[in-house]
């Protein structure tokens, strides 16, 4: 059977596949953030934030630190997910091709079984034939003998 079974990938349209296309939308996210914030000045808001509040200034390397480990958490989850989802890929893709080979051993089965019982048939016929005919001559010679007797 099917020892090694393709995976086909997902196309998202354009010819290419869904990692690049989400990369492609992420670029332009990533683009359009950077416009927005360099319009607007967003980081001159934080400044000036930070600025009147000189006491939030102590926890800026704690929230970049955390932002950080979290980051990295992120990463090492999706790899585990990765992981685990490569492996049920894996048994789903083996689970169907044994319920493909299950299915053609059934079907094999079948034409054999089925062969089998055309030939069981046609032989019943003929021998249904035979007696049939073995009964009309029965009669033909009950009737000659009737007749002759007469």
């Amino acid at each position: 059977m099917a020892d090694n079974p393709v995976v086909k990938k997902e196309d998202a349209g354009f010819g290419i596949s869904n990692t690049a296309f989400e990369l492609i939308i992420l670029a332009v996210i990533l683009t359009f953030v950077f416009i927005i914030s360099f319009f607007f000045n967003v980081f001159g808001f934080l400044v000036r934030f930070f600025e009147g509040n000189s006491a939030a200034l102590n926890f800026v390397d704690e929230i970049i630190v955390a932002l950080l480990i979290l980051s990295i958490g992120f990463a090492l989850i999706s790899w585990r997910r990765l992981r685990e989802l490569k492996k049920e890929t894996a048994e789903r893709m083996r689970l169907q091709a044994k319920i493909i080979e299950d299915y053609e051993i059934k079907l094999e089965t079948e034409k054999i079984i089925c062969k089998g019982l055309h030939c069981d048939i046609e032989e019943y016929r003929k021998m249904e034939k035979d007696i049939l005919s073995r009964r009309r001559e029965t009669r033909q010679q009950n009737q000659e003998n009737t007749s002759d007797i007469q």
